[in-house]
């Protein structure tokens, strides 16, 4: 893809958007925005981590029984194909106590914050790990969500036709987990693929309420688990019982999930609460009489947060834990699996510069990932963010990640 492709689909959008622009100004809402995004390593030779050029867009139309919505974008990279795709594409139909939503969409269930525990419907892009935006991080599903009021409660019915599972980085990107093969393993993706049929479709209902002194959501779901499972195959030199040969063969399998989420405010503070039981997750193991190497077990994760402000620094903390159920030794997971994050946000200069700290605490390993921000309105629209990600410890999810601090900055015009 050359960039003769790059200048013939620049040329095509604009001759599609301007005759739109034009002919349906007065009805159609059009936003979105222009990025640039550069980072760089704090380590070696301070290489960069990316540079990223985006143009995103939103066109919306609304009426009393229908309305639509199309999010299309561009990422531009220096040395990869243009990324042209859809975050979004929807079409709304309104009735007296229902609304029906058919297309690409994004959708967010849940309590918790920079953490998925019922907000499952959307799979994730894991690309550049868990540093860009939610906004970009969720995916958009072909979907059809169902939404029937009663009062303060609703009950929502999605059903997804098309699996669509996590993206995650390539292997040779600096984010690709670090896995502790015994030996360099080849990767057979026969099985990667879920077909798409409609007896593999997913099906998600949830019922919420909503009151002026808790609210709280119960969901349940029937779906794919979103990140492949890696199957393993090996050969064993039966003299000195060396591994000699791995393959690893990622599949995805079905999982079922009931939980629920609930808020509520005392005095001054919000307690935030979020929890879901998996029913037969596959997970890695090391016992050499289980077949291919993994072992479906259930499973619980939840979380209980704490929202709160001091001298007008705006406050949340959360713990996480996954708890697996029925746990043998010979499974690579912990049985307890325990996280904290912080967030803490105070806004200045009559809230043109906003300062914010999030962090990602894992309690089993000690490590860590601390995201800070400082943002900038230089004028209406046009924001200027600078940023720290730094990664600590030696293993665990973030651990794995040291060698990647990194410095950032992003310039954004909104329109």
């Amino acid at each position: 893809m050359g960039r003769a492709f790059i200048k013939r689909t620049i040329i095509g959008l604009i001759i599609l958007l301007l005759p739109l622009s034009v002919i349906f100004a007065q009805s159609i809402s059009f936003n979105g925005y222009v990025r640039n995004y550069t980072g760089f390593l704090l380590t070696g030779d301070n290489d960069y981590s990316i540079v990223q050029n985006t143009f995103n867009l939103n066109i919306e139309k609304s009426s009393n029984k229908v309305a639509f919505k199309v999010s299309p974008y561009i990422n531009h990279y220096q040395n990869r194909d243009l990324e042209i795709g859809l975050r979004q594409a929807y079409l709304d139909v309104f009735f007296s106590s229902m609304d029906i939503r058919v297309g690409k969409q994004q959708i967010i269930w849940g309590k918790a914050d920079g953490v998925f525990i019922t907000d499952v419907i959307s799979p994730k892009n894991l690309k550049e790990f868990l540093l860009p935006d939610f906004a970009e991080i969720r995916m958009g599903v072909t979907a059809v969500k169902v939404d029937y009021y009663m009062g303060n409660n609703t009950l929502e019915f999605v059903l997804v036709p098309l699996f669509t599972p996590t993206e995650l980085p390539d292997r040779n990107s600096i984010w690709s987990p670090k896995m502790d093969f015994p030996v360099s393993p080849v990767f057979d993706c026969s099985k990667e693929e879920v077909p798409q049929s409609l007896k593999n479709s997913e099906v998600f209902l949830k019922f919420s309420v909503l009151s002026s002194a808790l609210d709280f959501e119960l969901m349940g779901g029937y779906m794919w688990d979103d990140d492949p499972t890696l199957h393993s195959t090996k050969t064993i030199d039966m003299s000195t019982m060396q591994i000699t040969s791995l393959n690893i063969i990622p599949q995805h399998h079905r999982l079922g999930l009931l939980g629920g989420s609930f808020s509520t405010t005392l005095g001054g503070f919000v307690l935030r609460g979020e929890g879901a039981y998996y029913f037969d997750k596959y997970f890695r193991s090391t016992e050499r009489t289980l077949s291919e190497g993994v072992i479906p077990k259930d499973y619980i994760h939840y979380l209980i947060g704490l929202d709160f402000s001091i001298i007008d620094i705006k406050m949340s903390v959360q713990f996480i834990q996954q708890v697996v159920l029925g746990y043998n030794d010979f499974i690579y997971n912990n049985q307890f699996d325990n996280t904290m994050t912080v967030l803490a946000r105070k806004d200045f200069l009559r809230e043109t510069l906003a300062l914010e700290l999030f962090a990602y605490i894992g309690l089993n390993d000690g490590d860590s990932l601390v995201r800070l921000k400082a943002t900038y309105k230089v004028s209406d629209g046009f924001d200027v963010l600078l940023g720290a990600n730094i990664f600590s410890g030696i293993s665990g999810k973030f651990g794995q990640h040291r060698d990647n601090d990194m410095l950032y900055v992003k310039l954004k015009y909104s329109f």
